[in-house]
């Protein structure tokens, strides 16, 4: 009886644990202009976000969102879909975020994961990483950068944008 019980507690925690990474979780952030965001009321009905977790520090991701910020404004006419940068330094390192975003000029919407609450929600063990929200919902999630990978998020884009 014992391990019946434990079994179901085992299975009801996993699937709870893979409902909550399969929908945006209910975290408010910081803009980069210090406004609290609700993350769960980003976008319209059915706008594809694309949120893309990086940091200052991290060359990978500072060349994957100046790839898209290439594409960035086609894409919006295209799709509609709107790029969400969330920044994950910390409290030492944050400070670099907007002169950084200024001098980039990414007309993307920053916000600040000083803490890596919206981190650790999704289980994300390393930046660059990104995922495709719909009505609240992770339809793509995708870790690392290579040239030509912005190709494929594109693709993906205009697929859920549909």
């Amino acid at each position: 009886m014992k391990k019946i019980f434990l079994t179901i507690i085992v299975l009801m925690s996993l699937c709870i644990s893979s409902q909550s990474q399969n929908s945006l979780p209910n975290l408010e952030l910081k803009s980069i202009n210090g406004e609290i965001v609700k993350l769960t009321d980003f976008g319209a009905k059915d706008q594809v976000l694309v949120f893309s977790f990086w940091a200052t520090w991290c060359v990978p991701c500072i060349n994957e969102l100046d790839a898209v910020n290439e594409e960035y404004t086609d894409w919006q006419e295209e799709t509609n879909v709107n790029l969400i940068a969330v920044s994950i330094d910390n409290a030492r390192t944050s400070s670099r975020v907007k002169p950084l975003v200024n001098g980039k000029e990414w007309e993307y919407e920053i916000l600040l994961d000083t803490n890596q609450d919206f981190k650790r929600a999704l289980n994300i063990a390393s930046v660059p990483y990104l995922i495709i929200v719909k009505n609240n919902k992770i339809l793509y999630k995708h870790s690392g950068y290579t040239p030509g990978t912005e190709i494929e998020l594109y693709e993906k884009i205009k697929e859920y944008a549909q």
